[in-house]
């Protein structure tokens, strides 16, 4: 075992990112603000170009954040050389965790990042895995992969998960403000994360280990997930009945306990809410234990751009509008208002099944110029879509508007005057247009 050394105090901390998209970013934004350089390391020789000249490559974040802010000496230094990960005291992974293409978690990236740092790691340094990992993961995957330098977790190298908690899009609360979740592969990894996360954070919520911790970050977007994809079956249900399903779940969200408010729409995007309940039921089925209502809200949630395009083509046929040459006006293809990410968006799966049935299709976000360079997996059929223009002679000689994602530039008194039939699967026109023959709410 190796000789103790004094847990890093608040002034003289230094830390490293790894991985930096928006939770990176904001993590380091955080540590910044706190008065502590960061290191930062990236595979993108373009990401580490755009914030080595001072830019953010995310639209929605504020290079100044890591930069400097208000006069602070701390800034992000972006690098590429991972022998420099051995100058930090803690080291946060904050990298993607998406499914691979047999559905199943692809943990590749943070297995590729902890088989390099195996070799450059020194005694009494700290990781801290924040990635979205299935319970479990960052023990039996992780760990093997950086003791391969020699040091042993719990001995002369300590190892925790503390799941990250970023909303894209979201100016408040920051960061530091949301409480943090950390558990440890052992009672020496929980000292040395506490010690590196307490100079920024507010509040820690430490849990007994890093599978609490990584089964408390599955339950918070599977609780989504699922009430999402409740709200969704309902609204259709009512729908059925003859009944504004959303009304119905606006007056239920004024009940002042036992009940959260969630609201249907063309299906949830992101890096979470549908991957997240892949990464619950795949620990489930390792464990031999069912997991049913998590795969029942999945599919729902996963059908539903169908479900939308199906509505809308029905909807055209009714107005004698054959689908082959039908012209479509897509509004908003990210996934989330107010953001560029367009990961899992539903407008992806919800284009493509319109262009199959020959609908001319196009698209405006002011967030998304071109689909061939989003932020996310554009299917290669759609990647010839550019963001066009939006003025009044577009709304007009569309044969349907289909309103997915309301970012706040959408000008929606102009797209309630203009446009001669509007589906609105967000519900943000019905105080306009309800009960119009030229609109129909989802």
């Amino acid at each position: 075992m190796s000789s103790s050394v004094p847990d890093p105090r608040p002034n003289s901390l230094t830390v490293g990112i790894v991985g930096l998209g928006y939770v990176g970013l904001g993590l380091a934004a955080a540590y910044v603000e706190a008065g502590i350089e960061v290191l930062g390391f990236d595979s993108s020789v373009e990401r580490l170009a755009t914030l080595s000249a001072g830019r953010s490559p995310v639209a929605h974040l504020d290079p100044r954040a890591w930069n400097g802010r208000a006069g602070s000496r701390a800034r992000l230094e972006p690098v590429a050389d991972f022998e420099r990960a051995a100058t930090v005291d803690v080291l946060f992974l904050c990298l993607p965790t998406p499914l691979g293409a047999d559905g199943l978690p692809d943990l590749s990236a943070c297995s590729e990042v902890a088989e390099r740092l195996g070799a450059h790691l020194r005694p009494n340094q700290t990781v801290v895995n924040c990635s979205t990992t299935w319970p479990g993961a960052t023990r039996e995957v992780l760990q093997p992969l950086l003791e391969l330098g020699g040091l042993k977790v719990e001995q002369d190298l300590f190892l925790a998960h503390s799941p990250e908690r970023e909303d894209p899009g979201r100016q408040e609360p920051r960061t530091s403000a949301i409480p943090r979740v950390v558990g440890a592969a052992g009672p020496r990894s929980l000292e040395r994360a506490r010690a590196a996360l307490e100079p920024v954070f507010d509040e820690l919520v430490e849990v007994e280990s890093c599978e609490v911790a990584e089964a408390a970050k599955l339950f918070e977007n599977v609780f989504r997930a699922v009430n999402i994809s409740l709200a969704t079956e309902f609204a259709q249900v009512c729908r059925g009945m003859g009944i504004d399903g959303r009304a119905a779940l606006e007056a239920a969200g004024t009940k002042p306990f036992g009940f959260l408010p969630f609201a249907p729409g063309p299906g949830p995007g992101g890096h979470c809410i549908p991957i997240d309940p892949h990464y619950l039921t795949y620990a489930a089925r390792r464990a031999g234990v069912p997991a049913t209502l998590v795969e029942l809200a999945a599919a729902i949630n996963a059908r539903q751009p169908s479900w939308v395009a199906e509505r809308l083509l029905e909807a055209l046929s009714s107005r004698q509008v054959r689908s082959i040459g039908a012209r479509v006006l897509v509004l908003g293809v990210a996934y989330k208002p107010d953001v560029e990410d367009c990961r899992e968006s539903p407008a992806f799966p919800i284009l493509e099944a319109l262009r199959v049935r020959g609908v001319e299709v196009s698209y405006w976000d002011v967030h998304v110029p071109a689909l061939g360079a989003a932020q996310g997996d554009c299917p290669e059929p759609l990647r010839d879509l550019t963001s066009v223009a939006l003025d009044t002679a577009r709304l007009a000689g569309a044969d349907a508007v289909l309103l997915l994602t309301p970012h706040t530039a959408l000008d929606l008194d102009a797209v309630a005057e203009h446009a001669r039939f509007v589906v609105d699967t967000r519900g943000v026109l019905r105080g306009r247009m309800a009960g119009s023959e030229q609109y129909l709410g989802l």
